[in-house]
C-alpha cells in the first residue's frame, strides 16, 4: 500500500524514468572484467575467504587480465607484490562497500539453499553473486541519476530536467559502466557524487550553511564526502563546493557584523567545519585502513609517485577532443551540458561557480593523469562522476535553447530541444554497439572515418543479430569480445585491414 501511495504521487517524468530503468534491466551485464576484478576482489575476498589476500581473485580473472600479472608457469609475478606481502591492489574500496549489503544477501541465500540440496558454488563467482553486483552497480547508477533529476528540477520546468537526465544517461559514457562494465566504479562514482551535491543543497542555506544546515548535517555531509572519496579518488575536488561555501560564510560574517553574536556566528560555522572534517575522516577508515593493510602505510594508494603526473604540462586539448577517448569528441551530448554551467549562473551564481570550478579542477587532475585516455574506455569514463554536474548543465541549456525560440510555434520549440537529445542518443547507442563489438579499437585513438561509415553502413546490418546474441547467449559473445581484445593487446595492427 505505501509502494502505491508512493507511485501515485509520482509526476509522470517520474514514473517514465522509472519505467526506463525497469525496461533497461536486461541490459545489465554480470561479468566481472579488467579493473572490475580489483574492484569486485574487496568484497568477494572478505565475504568468501575472510581476507584481503588477492592471489585467488587475480589468477581466476578474465584472461587479458592475467595475462600481463603471471609468469610463464601460470604464477603470479613478484612484481604483484607490495612490501607487507599482500597482492597489490590500488583500486578503490568504495564500490565493495556499496555492494556489500546486497552479496551478503545472496550469499545467505545460496547457503541456505545448499542447506536443501540446491547445488550452487558459494564461492563468489557463481551466478546469484555476478548477477546481484551488477544489479547493484546498475541500481546505483539510477539513483544517482534520479538525485541529479531532483536537483535539475529545482531550478528548470520538470519536462527540461527530464531530457537532460535521459541525454545524460544514454549519450554519455555512463551506460557502459552502468550496464555493460558493471563491475567498474564509475557508476559508484556518479551515485556517490550525486548523492553528495543533492544532500549539500537539500541543507543548503546562506552564509556558508550558517542559518540552516545543523551540526548533525554538516557531520552527515562529511560522511558522504568520505564516501565519495571511498569510491573514487579524484572526486576530492567536489569537496570544493562546502569549502567555497564556508568561505564565503566566513566572509560574509566578517564583512557584516551586525549585532554582538557575530563571533559566536564564526565559531558556529568554525564547529561545524570541524565536525564535517572529523566525519570525513572516519568515512575515510575503509581507504586508510586497507592501504595499511596493502602498502604499509594509510597514505600509500598503489598507483605510484604523483611526482609522475603531468602537473605543469597537462593535456587540456587531448581530454577534450583527441580521437583517443577524448571527452567532447566521443561524447558531445557533453558541449551542451558544459555550456549549460555558464547558463545556470542566471538561476542560481553560487550554484554554477561551485559547480563549474568542480568541473575544472576535475579536468585539471585528469589532464594531468599520464594516461588520461583511461586505456580501454569508452569516451573518458573517468568524468562519469560529474554525471549530476552534466545534468544540471545539460536541463540548463535545454531551458535557455527553448527560451530562444519564443516567437517560434509551439510544437517546434517544445520538441526540437527533445529531437537533439534523441539524435545524441541515437549517435552514442550506436557508437557504443561499435566499441563493444571491437568494430572500432577499446584503445589508442580512433578514425573517425570509420567511425561514421560504421553508424552508416555496418551497425545497422549488425545491430539485430547482435542484440539477441547478447541477451540470448550473452556468455559466448563476452568470449569473443575478450578474445578480440587479447589480440589487441598482443598485436596492435591486428585491425588492419579489417
Amino acid at each position: 500500500m505505501k509502494f502505491l501511495h508512493w507511485w501515485r504521487t509520482r509526476s509522470r517524468y517520474e514514473k517514465v524514468l522509472l519505467l526506463l530503468f525497469v525496461v533497461t534491466m536486461p541490459l545489465v551485464n554480470p561479468w566481472v572484467r579488467g579493473d572490475g576484478v580489483g574492484y569486485y576482489a574487496y568484497v568477494r575476498s572478505l565475504l568468501i575467504d575472510g581476507d584481503l589476500r588477492f592471489e585467488n581473485e587475480w589468477l581466476a580473472a578474465n584472461p587479458s587480465f592475467v595475462m600481463s600479472r603471471v609468469d610463464e608457469a601460470g604464477r603470479l609475478r613478484p612484481d604483484q607484490y607490495t612490501q607487507t606481502g599482500y597482492v597489490g591492489n590500488h583500486f578503490t574500496v568504495g564500490p565493495a562497500l556499496l555492494w556489500f549489503p546486497f552479496l551478503i544477501l545472496a550469499h545467505g541465500i545460496v547457503l541456505a539453499l545448499n542447506q536443501i540440496g540446491v547445488v550452487i558454488p558459494a564461492d563468489g563467482y557463481s551466478s546469484p553473486y555476478v548477477g546481484t553486483m551488477a544489479l547493484a552497480t546498475a541500481f546505483y547508477g539510477f539513483l544517482g541519476l534520479w538525485l541529479a533529476f531532483r536537483l535539475a528540477r529545482s531550478y528548470f520546468e520538470e519536462q527540461w530536467a527530464f531530457w537532460g537526465t535521459l541525454g545524460i544517461w544514454f549519450a554519455s559514457s555512463l551506460p557502459v559502466y552502468m550496464y555493460f562494465n558493471p563491475s567498474w566504479s564509475h557508476a559508484h562514482s556518479a551515485f556517490a557524487v550525486a548523492l553528495f551535491l543533492w544532500y549539500w543543497h537539500r541543507t543548503r542555506g546562506r552564509n556558508g550553511g550558517l542559518e540552516r544546515r545543523t551540526p548533525a548535517q554538516w557531520a552527515l555531509l562529511g560522511l558522504l564526502s568520505g564516501l565519495m572519496v571511498n569510491v573514487y579518488y579524484p572526486n576530492a575536488v567536489f569537496i570544493l563546493v562546502p569549502f567555497l561555501e564556508s568561505l564565503r560564510g566566513y566572509w560574509c560574517t566578517w564583512t557584516h557584523k551586525e549585532g554582538r553574536d557575530w563571533p559566536n556566528r564564526l565559531s558556529r560555522l568554525f564547529g561545524s567545519n570541524t565536525l564535517y572534517l572529523m566525519a570525513f575522516l572516519i568515512a575515510l577508515l575503509p581507504t586508510l585502513v586497507t592501504r595499511w593493510i596493502l602498502y604499509g602505510s594509510p597514505f600509500q594508494l598503489g598507483y605510484g609517485s604523483l611526482k609522475g603526473w603531468n602537473w605543469t604540462s597537462p593535456a587540456l586539448w587531448q581530454v577534450l577532443f583527441s580521437a583517443n577517448h577524448g571527452l567532447l569528441s566521443w561524447t558531445p551530448v557533453l558541449i551542451p551540458a558544459l555550456v549549460g554551467l555558464f547558463l545556470l549562473k542566471r538561476h542560481d551564481r553560487e550554484l554554477a561557480l561551485y559547480c563549474g570550478l568542480s568541473f575544472l579542477a576535475f579536468y585539471y587532475v585528469i589532464s594531468s593523469y599520464p594516461v588520461w585516455h583511461g586505456i580501454s574506455s569508452f569516451g573518458n569514463r573517468f568524468f562519469v562522476s560529474n554525471t549530476p554536474i552534466f545534468v544540471l548543465g545539460l536541463a540548463a541549456s535545454l531551458d535557455t535553447l527553448r527560451g530562444l525560440m519564443q516567437n517560434w510555434s509551439g510544437k517546434i520549440r517544445m520538441w526540437v530541444p527533445k529531437a537533439a537529445i534523441m539524435v545524441l542518443i541515437g549517435w552514442n547507442l550506436g557508437f557504443i554497439f561499435q566499441w563493444g563489438a571491437n568494430l572500432i579499437p577499446n584503445r589508442g585513438p580512433i578514425s573517425w572515418r570509420e567511425v561514421v561509415y560504421n553508424q552508416v553502413v555496418v551497425v545497422p546490418g549488425k545491430l539485430w543479430s547482435t542484440a539477441l546474441g547478447y541477451v540470448r547467449a550473452r556468455g559466448g559473445l563476452m568470449e569473443q569480445i575478450e578474445e578480440q581484445d587479447i589480440r589487441e593487446m598482443r598485436n596492435p595492427q591486428s585491425r588492419q585491414g579489417k
